[in-house]
């Protein structure tokens, strides 16, 4: 276990390793999820656990053998081959902020993450996912704060650089805060240090001022 992975103090849900071993998550949270259980052995060996038990119900399962039509065989890797061909991955980056399933994602390291800001510093990159669910990169600069809002659904925010704080506690480099319906917070990145954080979320968040409430609307958050 590495240094980075001995700092983790705030883990995943049983309940959402769960649902990610699985397969039941929206593709946001899956991402975030595969970005956190990277860094994660608590975690990683917890969605094993899920995947073992899960293996074996399925082992346990009648069988339900179908005959297929003849030709089937044929006709699907006929399919396969004229279909589109798949980019090779770029190689990951050693060492780079971005956990590797969130580099293979975007296609590459940082400095390929198209940045748009929306104020006082703040910027966020949007990913393509499924319209269930939103993921996007917030860079946060040192010691500035998000405004203060609630949910409407649920939120997930992995720290991957620097840290932030909020009436919840304190979450640096891999930690993962869980948000609800009920939470209501205002987060501050420390001072230290500018804080990028993955965030993904199934509802817009709820914001109290005038001005955030409008900045919501370009920023669709």
């Amino acid at each position: 276990m590495n240094e980075m992975e001995q700092n983790i103090k705030h883990h995943l849900t049983d309940d959402i390793l769960m649902a990610y071993a699985a397969g039941t998550l929206p593709e946001a949270f899956n991402l975030l999820v595969a970005a956190h259980v990277s860094l994660c052995d608590a975690c990683r060996a917890e969605v094993e656990s899920y995947d073992a038990v899960g293996g074996e119900m399925l082992a346990q399962e009648p069988s339900n053998d179908i005959a297929l039509a003849p030709g089937s065989f044929a006709a699907t890797m006929a399919l396969i081959a004229g279909g589109p061909v798949d980019e090779a991955p770029k190689a990951r980056v050693r060492g780079s902020i971005l956990p590797g399933p969130l580099q293979d994602y975007v296609g590459g390291d940082l400095d390929s993450i198209k940045w748009r800001g929306i104020g006082l510093g703040v910027k966020q990159a949007i990913l393509p996912t499924s319209r269930d669910a939103s993921a996007r990169l917030l860079f946060i600069p040192a010691g500035a704060a998000m405004p203060d809002h609630g949910h409407q659904g649920n939120e997930m925010t992995m720290v991957l650089q620097g840290a932030f704080q909020d009436e919840d506690d304190y979450f640096a480099r891999g930690d993962v805060e869980v948000a609800d319906s009920d939470m209501h917070h205002t987060p501050v990145a420390d001072i230290h240090e500018d804080c990028i954080c993955l965030t993904v979320t199934d509802a817009p968040l709820r914001f109290q001022g005038l001005i955030p409430k409008i900045a919501q609307r370009f920023a669709r958050i």
